[in-house]
């Protein structure tokens, strides 16, 4: 039996570093298992904490991976560490270079995604990309969508509407998408695939400051980080209370 979730101010993430997270995806993919993946940090912790039904989509998921330096530290805080970090850009190709069957790219504003597939299929000639689209997250929209898919044949689904409205779109579509056995929440993956968004330096990574890159080049996202000095406090409450 797996062993239970790390329990981070009520959400649960798998114990798995990258290499881990991505031979899970892929073993269930082989097998025909559906796996739903959110890519989770700080700010989405903040969110499934004020909201319950993301919180139950959260507990619904197959795979919760820590996308986000803050994650990791909460974990070591807590005493009770995650083994790595799984950045959602990092994933994709990784799981994309060995699961089977088409891909499709949904979400990002228009022509977005069409840039990200390019790059993928450069990085990996063997990938057949079955569709893309921006659509829209809004329920109006999904039928729309799942004929799409479906049509497509896709088997990967990648969503990058940001969170949460990518895990609220894919808790409410995956069930009536029979063709697709993985579906992975990603955020601003597409943009930095297209070449949007500055990659950091190796080894900005490596010391777990992408963050503080990506604010660097994109000064809008401090009102969503703004929730992080609340998110360290309550990481702290949760420790002593935890005593």
């Amino acid at each position: 039996m797996a062993p239970a979730r790390v329990d981070i101010l009520g959400v649960g993430f798998d114990r798995v570093d990258l290499a881990a997270a991505a031979e899970r995806i892929i073993e269930r993919h082989a097998a025909g298992q559906r796996t739903f993946v959110i890519t989770a940090n700080p700010e989405f912790v903040m969110l499934a904490r004020g909201d319950a039904d993301l919180g139950k989509i959260a507990r619904s998921a197959d795979l919760v991976v820590a996308d986000g330096t803050g994650v990791l530290v909460a974990s070591r805080v807590l005493r009770d560490p995650l083994p790595g970090r799984v950045p959602g850009r990092l994933l994709v190709p990784a799981v994309l270079q060995l699961a089977s069957g088409p891909v499709f790219l949904l979400g990002a504003a228009p022509g977005v995604a069409e840039r990200a597939a390019a790059t993928l299929v450069r990085r990996i000639p063997s990938l057949l990309v079955a569709g893309t689209h921006a659509g829209s997250p809004g329920p109006d929209d999904d039928e729309a969508i799942r004929e799409r898919i479906q049509a497509a044949g896709a088997r990967v689904l990648l969503v990058a509407y940001g969170m949460p409205a990518q895990e609220r779109w894919i808790a409410r579509n995956l069930p009536l998408l029979p063709s697709v056995r993985t579906a992975i929440g990603v955020g601003g993956v597409f943009d930095q695939l297209a070449g949007r968004v500055r990659l950091p330096p190796r080894f900005v990574h490596a010391i777990g400051l992408e963050w503080l890159w990506r604010l660097a080049f994109e000064p809008s996202r401090w009102r969503r980080q703004r929730v992080l000095p609340v998110f360290a406090a309550l990481v702290a409450r949760q420790r002593i209370l935890r005593r």
